[in-house]
């Protein structure tokens, strides 16, 4: 696994895109400061710039790093949770705007799981997460269902967890907004 978050480091820092486990399911993957990397994982997905992508970090202390103003509650929810927890936040910043939203907002899960919050530990940085398939295409449950389109697109593929054949689910989606009002997008 080491060996796996170097070589996808080396990769991140040179503005490539990655494939890779996350805590829910299988992400394409990239450096969420590096607007050309963005650009990459939106021409892989063939998905429309209008559609913000989500990012990872490995600890709630790194929201506050790319968020202006976090709502309170956005703590006991992270803090609270049983199961993967993206939340939307307004008021994104040190980001590149390509992954934003139209109005600004950003989508930040803090990893619970071992080898995404690793990587994003020793990446000391956010890193793009969507999932790893052609947009409109079914989300794949694991790398086994990911497409040979999608695997030939990307500079790295990690090994770790390729064999693992669980079907993870993704994650629930909560929109904070600034007045403190909660909106569940997906549970």
């Amino acid at each position: 696994m080491l060996e796996d978050i170097k070589k996808a480091c080396q990769v991140l820092r040179d503005g490539g895109v990655i494939l890779y486990p996350t805590d829910t399911v299988w992400g394409i993957g990239c450096d969420a400061t590096n607007a050309e990397a963005v650009k990459r994982v939106y021409a892989i997905k063939q998905r429309t710039d209008s559609k913000a992508l989500l990012v990872l970090v490995d600890s709630p202390v790194k929201v506050d790093f790319y968020v202006e103003d976090i709502p309170s509650v956005a703590w006991d929810l992270i803090e609270l949770t049983e199961k993967p927890l993206t939340i939307i936040y307004d008021g994104a910043r040190n980001l590149a705007p390509t992954l934003l939203a139209d109005d600004g907002s950003v989508g930040i899960r803090v990893s619970g799981e071992k080898f995404s919050q690793q990587l994003c530990q020793r990446f000391r940085k956010a890193i793009v997460s969507t999932s790893a398939n052609i947009s409109g295409q079914p989300t794949p449950s694991n790398f086994s269902e990911i497409s040979d389109e999608v695997k030939s697109l990307v500079d790295y593929i990690v090994e770790y967890r390729q064999d693992d054949m669980s079907h993870p689910k993704p994650s629930s989606i909560i929109k904070l907004g600034r007045g403190g009002e909660v909106k569940v997008i997906r549970e």
